[in-house]
């Protein structure tokens, strides 16, 4: 089964440069390595179990022959052109080759299950398993199971877990829908769980039914009112726009973020009644980065 929310992946133009943004709002953030025969290359910002994943294009024409009909990034090009921004929500799976068996005794169009790997700059080889989600049911995320332990994956970055801004996990992945009843539903069926009820998110402005997956959640969000629920369905259409991370301190992470030359961020106060800020698309490669927590 899904247990939690693996990582999230946001497509950028240049790697460099996004990583230069991430380590602006504070995020130990480091090159990850190539994915051979694929054309692309990523950067890493691990937390505690989870991570931040930076994908670019690295060779156009590598790419291009990879990234066929069904690929998982066959319109990858395309969306970094647009805007870039979050491309899937990775769930991390303790037995994927059973969740596949599962899913496709619901109805679900699912992959068999693909290896998976790439090669640090270090040289580290990280190894995983992953199964991609088919054309009767084109949702952004997909599911990854790891070969090569976590005590060996955070080897990939000199100190996982230690971000100037206090970042130490996800809390929560949106995507924004026309309709979150009639989409969380699909997502139930999916994901093999209940559908949740909707409840109000008041930063965000948007009705949400959250599936909680371990200590994370993945909520599927509908826009109640103007927001940056709606902006990003008005400007990009359906798919995931925001994560939520959770640091030690709001404070320090404003600091850091603020002496770099970063405006305040915006404020607002969760359902929960914490307060959490957000970096704006334009300062996070057209991604909503969240941070909650205390002062």
């Amino acid at each position: 089964m899904s247990t939690r929310i693996d990582h999230v992946m946001i497509c950028v133009p240049d790697l460099q440069q996004g990583m230069e943004k991430y380590r602006r709002m504070g995020f130990g953030i480091h090159a990850g390595g190539v994915h051979p025969g694929k054309g692309t290359h990523n950067a890493i910002a691990f937390l505690q179990d989870d991570y931040i994943e930076l994908l670019a294009i690295r060779d156009p024409a590598e790419h291009r022959a990879a990234a066929g009909p069904g690929s998982a990034h066959a319109d990858l090009a395309r969306f970094i052109a647009a805007g870039g921004g979050i491309r899937y929500v990775i769930l991390q799976s303790d037995d994927l080759a059973a969740e596949v068996a599962a899913m496709r005794s619901r109805g679900v169009d699912v992959s068999d299950v693909m290896d998976g790997g790439r090669r640090t700059p270090a040289g580290q080889e990280l190894r995983w398993k992953a199964a991609v989600l088919g054309p009767r049911n084109p949702l952004p995320i997909f599911f990854i199971q790891h070969v090569t332990p976590i005590a060996e994956r955070r080897k990939q970055v000199p100190a996982a877990g230690n971000h100037p801004n206090g970042v130490y996990t996800i809390e929560r992945a949106y995507i924004v829908v026309p309709d979150a009843g009639a989409a969380s539903a699909t997502y139930a069926k999916v994901l093999g769980l209940p559908q949740p009820p909707l409840q109000r998110g008041t930063v965000i402005m948007a009705d949400m039914a959250v599936f909680q997956l371990g200590p994370t959640g993945l909520g599927i969000v509908q826009p109640y009112a103007k927001g940056t629920a709606a902006d990003a369905l008005e400007r990009r259409g359906p798919g995931p726009f925001q994560t939520l991370f959770r640091t030690t301190s709001m404070g320090a992470a404003a600091r850091w973020m603020q002496e770099r030359g970063m405006p305040p961020l915006a404020r607002g106060v969760r359902n929960t009644g914490e307060q959490a800020m957000l970096v704006p698309p334009g300062d996070a490669c057209g991604a909503y980065i969240g941070f909650v927590g205390p002062e």
